[in-house]
């Protein structure tokens, strides 16, 4: 593991919070027209589809997989299955600034899953730049404003959240773990389907079981059949994939840091649908994130 910020490192850790930022945005837009859950088990279905023709060896009994599967049947459980239904979920029930609100404590949650179940150490530097990170967050959620977070009240479904970040906290830990079988490991692909085939048929159970308990009808049309085919393509292959690598070359704790520039890229996003020009407030959260991330990384 590379514990140095490379100039490509942090391409990786930047495009992966920019797709998510997307698909909070695309999720939220949607939600009146899918159910959340069967809205991740279409997903990711597509993402398979996608994926299949680039590595469809890795179903043949000697690749590798089938020996390994509860590896990846853990992996997709959590960073498939688990951790985007309860994001969708919690765009449903939640507002999006709390539920952007409560992800900021992604890098606190990566941090302690590291120390009481993996072996990571906790260091002074890492919990400053933690602090800077979520400063930076709670200025871009309260506009530069402090009395607007004042009047924020968390509800039920922030509480999905939580468990969100606590999930994918474990996933990053797990994706630094090498025991996974080498031709698999050194093809992005068929690391990738390996993970969203098991993730799919977590999230077909999920998704069933919503119907089963009478979830809305599916309103098809264009509008949604775009929407999936973005979250099926960037905040699913393409952020996955880039977050892996990341995450296997500085380890989950200071990628955990980059994940907090979801917000403001969200921000920046929905400025700019809505006509808005960017404040300033934006350009300092900003320097305050990549200040934790600075510092995190340099207390490795």
């Amino acid at each position: 593991m590379d514990k140095r910020l490379s100039p490509s490192t942090i391409l990786l850790l930047t495009i992966a919070p920019v797709m998510w930022a997307g698909n909070a945005i695309v999720g939220r837009a949607v939600h009146e027209l899918v159910p959340p859950v069967l809205l991740n088990c279409l997903r990711w279905s597509l993402a398979m589809l996608i994926l299949l023709p680039l590595a469809s060896w890795i179903f043949r009994c000697n690749s590798g997989m089938w020996q390994a599967w509860r590896r990846f049947s853990l992996l997709g459980l959590l960073g498939v299955g688990l951790y985007n239904t309860l994001q969708y979920l919690a765009l449903k029930t939640s507002s999006p600034i709390n539920v952007t609100l409560v992800a900021a404590s992604m890098p606190v949650w990566m941090i302690l899953v590291g120390a009481l179940f993996f072996g990571g150490t906790i260091s002074r530097r890492q919990i400053g730049g933690a602090l800077l990170s979520i400063a930076g967050v709670l200025l871009v959620l309260s506009r530069g404003d402090w009395h607007v977070l004042l009047a924020l009240r968390l509800v039920p479904g922030d509480l999905l959240m939580i468990a969100a970040a606590i999930v994918w906290s474990f996933y990053s830990w797990l994706l630094t773990l090498p025991h996974d079988p080498p031709a698999i490991r050194t093809d992005w692909a068929a690391f990738l389907l390996a993970q969203v085939a098991f993730g799919a048929v977590w999230s077909g159970l999920f998704a069933g079981t919503e119907q089963w308990m009478g979830a809305q009808p599916v309103e098809w049309g264009w509008p949604l059949i775009a929407a999936l085919a973005f979250v099926a393509v960037g905040p699913a292959i393409i952020a996955l994939r880039c977050w892996g690598l990341g995450v296997q070359r500085v380890g989950p704790t200071v990628a955990g840091f980059f994940s907090n520039l979801t917000p403001l890229f969200a921000a920046i996003m929905s400025s700019a649908f809505l006509g808005e020009a960017p404040h300033v407030y934006h350009a300092v959260a900003f320097l305050l994130i990549v200040g934790g991330i600075v510092m995190s990384s340099r207390g490795r």
